[in-house]
């Protein structure tokens, strides 16, 4: 009697290791039979590759050249174009302008890109966002997307087809005490902070829109 109930335990156990090598083989076989813990950890690592996946493509994305069009404004617009990475912030965006804008304009020399101010479609736009937060969100100014990148007319062949520009709506990029002397007038009067809660899908820069 005791030895059946040897045998019958070491079939169990070999049954068990059984579906165990079948799951390990199987890496989309049901789990629902598998003891919690050992449930868990499978689902865990799981989570865990998916990750690491989205991490990884998120880097991908975020190191993608970019080639950014704006516009100095000191009461009139001085059009620059720059190019930058995707996942760049708009300090590190501000700092590279100002590299190229000191050459031209002496008012620059003594500031740093604190000094600066970036306003997209009517929007001031702080300064730890990067690109890539606009992009990935779709987000939209007052006047269009922020960053509108998948749109065919706004992709220009260059030197390197793989660079996608923004052309759609020129940045302005300025310093903020000429903002603060001039708030008050139009075209800055329209100016506000960047909200990402706030939606600005119904308001349009003509007094004709559908």
């Amino acid at each position: 009697g005791d030895g059946g109930d040897g045998d019958g335990q070491a079939a169990d156990g070999s049954s068990k290791l059984l579906k165990r090598a079948k799951v390990t083989k199987n890496p989309f076989v049901d789990t629902s039979f598998l003891p919690d813990k050992e449930r868990e950890e499978r689902e865990r690592a799981e989570k865990e590759r998916l990750r690491e996946e989205f991490l990884a493509r998120q880097h991908k994305i975020k190191d993608e050249d970019i080639e950014i069009t704006y516009s100095y404004w000191d009461g009139s617009g001085h059009r620059r174009t720059i190019r930058m990475k995707k996942g760049d912030t708009i300090q590190k965006f501000l700092q590279a302008c100002l590299k190229d804008l000191r050459l031209e304009f002496h008012e620059l020399r003594g500031v740093s890109a604190e000094n600066l101010m970036y306003v997209k479609e009517d929007l001031i736009i702080p300064q730890h966002y990067s690109f890539y937060d606009f992009i990935v969100t779709k987000a939209r100014g007052k006047s269009g997307p922020l960053f509108n990148f998948d749109v065919h007319e706004d992709v220009r062949v260059v030197s390197d087809a793989t660079v996608e520009k923004d052309e759609s709506h020129a940045g302005k990029v300025m310093l903020r005490s000429w903002y603060e002397r001039n708030k008050h007038i139009f075209p800055s009067s329209r100016w506000e902070p960047y909200d990402p809660n706030k939606k600005w899908d119904k308001y349009t820069i003509s007094d004709n829109a559908n």
